[in-house]
């Protein structure tokens, strides 16, 4: 794949547009664009959910009400995303061809509604898209209103029909070559689950819940390969006719601990589009957590995203306010919606868009968040303050394309959570390996220091720090790269509940890996799980910190103890250590801790790698400073995530971007304020 770029110098705004719905509404289409120049919106997605308006019938296509739309915003200075329309197909397709709909888990084929209701086995619905698709790359393919292909939408779930377990089979076949080898990575012999044919494997179903934990991983990477492969059918006709048009898919986060989507794994998907891109909607004034901890872990999956790739990313969609799918719909208070887009820009996205430009009449949506409300108006508060979303983004136009860097790496992997969660041990409710890793990650960003969020499938040689907690899972292709970075002189971090399985869920003979007992000079006996009444406590640094869930318990070899366990059966045994391996460091963090311990623990290796000497502004607690670099100059954007007015300290001067004036030596900032500073290197 050759590196594709956004050819628009402007940082993108605007969203979801959906004429297909109004097009008995022709004054309304007209007042679309008056309003959008008001907003200051430039970009436009179309098309995503419209197929029924484009093909009413089979064989039949209406494109004349697209032609208007994508000439009218070009004409006006807009450009398009132009997405296929694969992710909700028309009744009659459905009612035509049944095997297009999906079948669950438990081999019950679904009935026509909702969206991603459909087979990415079915030879008949890969042909419609096929056909579809090309004619959308036929009719608009070389219109200079196209900025990118937005392909489906939010691809997600899975299909068990026959078709799809034919597929399964076949995948397994190339994957493992030989029931013996298959029986093995599954441990066929438990519970007598030893496979004799092809034709005997079936995907994991809740009825006589799957305890082959190799079948559950396998099914979850054969997913995710087989969503790919879909993807990959639906753009042959836009590389073949558009080919310098960019191509994206937008990804997701699991909404209440804004953790990564777990259904599939984005690590491979993103090798295989252009631009990573991603759907944002935290839940913003929670009664659960402060407002600065809810925009750390925003913070978390857009260095994720970003990381995939190492380019900017897209925001596809987030709210201009509400939404109408939160347990509790609150909207954003004043401020916060010019603070949470800029914290998309400040940590490597390229644009702000929504779901959606004007709110649906009828349906499941009439009530989510929209630039343009029921009462059309642009006088109401949530347009203004798109508006002024718009204003700053022209002001800060120059920031796109910027970099991040950073020093420090945390490593994420989808099939560890998959894996973890399958794994009957330790404690159901408590795992949470995606929010343990953004503990780690608050350390750093609440001390404004940059953060990869890297995957196994990448390098590490260039990060001066690597964090890898609750690695449950490791090949020994991983646990070699592990050494080998810390041997060559890299700082390396990890966990409690790591190491104890290899890729197919076996866990490893001998106990823990023998690579492994050298890198942090320790040998690993036993995890203790806690009642989640229970505590421990740990001492370091003289300060004691407690100490909850996960208590690791295992034997020093060559390592230097850092912390000691103070209570239970294992009193005064080791519970942090550091230890000298090649070139390098390796701690082990033995137990989950408290915030406090974690903070205090990398304050440490901060110091001692020198990490934070780049920082122009004086740390203040709430709120984040994060920084674009270019060739000639950087961008800090300095952002209040609290209630109070914060004053900030300058070690340099620096030119305001949406003031457009000199700043030295202090800033005020309002509550949920935010400035956006420029100095040349």
């Amino acid at each position: 794949m050759t590196d594709k770029t956004v050819a628009d110098n402007r940082l993108l705004h605007g969203g979801d547009y959906n004429p297909d719905q109004w097009l008995d509404y022709p004054e309304i289409l007209k007042d679309d664009l008056r309003l959008m120049k008001l907003a200051k919106a430039n970009t436009f997605t179309l098309g995503v959910f419209a197929w029924s308006a484009l093909e009413p019938t089979e064989g039949e296509f209406h494109f004349d009400w697209l032609d208007e739309r994508i000439e009218a915003i070009y004409q006006m200075g807009g450009r398009v995303i132009l997405a296929t329309p694969s992710g909700a197909r028309p009744a009659w397709m459905s009612k035509k061809y049944p095997e297009v709909l999906r079948t669950t888990e438990n081999r019950m084929k679904m009935l026509h509604g909702g969206r991603h209701n459909h087979c990415f086995s079915s030879p008949i619905y890969r042909e419609k898209v096929a056909i579809i698709n090309r004619k959308l790359a036929e009719r608009y393919g070389n219109h200079p209103a196209l900025l990118m292909w937005h392909i489906s939408n939010e691809y997600s779930g899975d299909c068990h029909c026959g078709l799809c377990q034919d597929n399964f089979r076949n995948w397994l076949k190339k994957k493992y070559g030989t029931l013996d080898k298959l029986n093995h990575a599954w441990w066929g012999p438990f519970w007598s689950h030893t496979i004799t044919d092809w034709s005997e494997v079936e995907s994991p179903s809740s009825i006589g819940e799957s305890m082959v934990h190799g079948l559950n991983l396998d099914w979850k990477r054969f997913v995710t390969d087989q969503t790919i492969d879909f993807y990959k059918h639906e753009i042959v006709p836009l590389r073949e006719i558009s080919p310098s048009i960019p191509i994206t898919t937008n990804f997701m986060a699991d909404t209440h601990d804004l953790i990564p989507f777990q259904s599939l794994n984005y690590s491979e998907f993103a090798k295989h589009v252009d631009i990573v891109s991603w759907d944002c909607y935290p839940a913003w004034h929670n009664d659960w957590e402060e407002t600065k901890d809810l925009a750390a872990k925003v913070g978390f999956i857009n260095d994720l995203y970003r990381s995939l790739k190492q380019q900017p990313f897209l925001i596809m969609e987030s709210t201009p306010s509400g939404v109408n799918w939160h347990d509790v719909n609150k909207t954003k208070r004043p401020g916060m919606h010019l603070l949470s887009s800029m914290q998309f820009i400040a940590h490597g996205s390229d644009s702000v868009l929504y779901f959606q430009w004007r709110k649906s009449r009828g349906s499941s949506e009439k009530f989510h968040g929209a630039v343009v409300d029921h009462d059309n108006s642009e006088t109401n508060r949530v347009f203004q303050e798109v508006s002024a979303v718009g204003g700053a983004l022209e002001k800060i136009a120059e920031v796109k394309g910027t970099h991040k860097q950073a020093r420090v790496a945390i490593v994420y992997d989808w099939e560890n959570n998959w894996a973890l969660n399958d794994a009957q041990g330790f404690s159901d409710s408590t795992k949470q390996y995606p929010q343990t890793l953004q503990k780690h990650y608050q350390s750093f960003w609440k001390k404004d220091i940059s953060v990869d969020i890297v995957t196994l499938n990448q390098e590490l040689a260039s990060y001066d720090l690597v964090i890898a907690p609750m690695l449950y899972m490791m090949s020994l292709d991983t646990i070699s790269k592990l050494e080998n970075y810390v041997a060559n002189g890299g700082t390396l971090v990890s966990s409690y509940i790591s190491g104890l399985v290899n890729e197919t869920d076996l866990a490893h003979l001998s106990g823990w890996p023998a690579t492994l007992k050298r890198i942090f000079g320790i040998d690993v006996k036993e995890t203790d799980t806690l009642y989640p009444k229970d505590r421990n406590t740990l001492t370091y640094n003289g300060k004691q910190y407690e100490i909850k869930d996960y208590c690791t318990i295992f034997e020093r070899k060559e390592a230097n103890i850092l912390a000691t366990y103070m209570e239970d059966f294992y009193q005064g045994n080791p519970a942090v250590v550091e230890n000298c391996y090649g070139k390098g460091k390796a701690y082990f963090i033995g137990a989950r801790t408290e915030q406090a311990f974690l903070d205090d623990f990398y304050e440490e290796l901060q110091k001692e790698g020198n990490l934070d000497s780049e920082r122009e502004i004086l740390h203040k607690e709430g709120v984040s400073v994060q920084r674009r670099d270019s060739a000639e100059c950087y961008y800090l954007f300095v952002m209040n995530f609290t209630e109070q007015k914060q004053t900030v300290t300058l070690k340099e001067s620096f030119f305001d971007l949406l003031k457009q004036e000199i700043k030295q030596e202090q800033i005020e900032l309002l509550p949920y304020e935010v400035t956006v500073l420029k100095r040349e290197k």
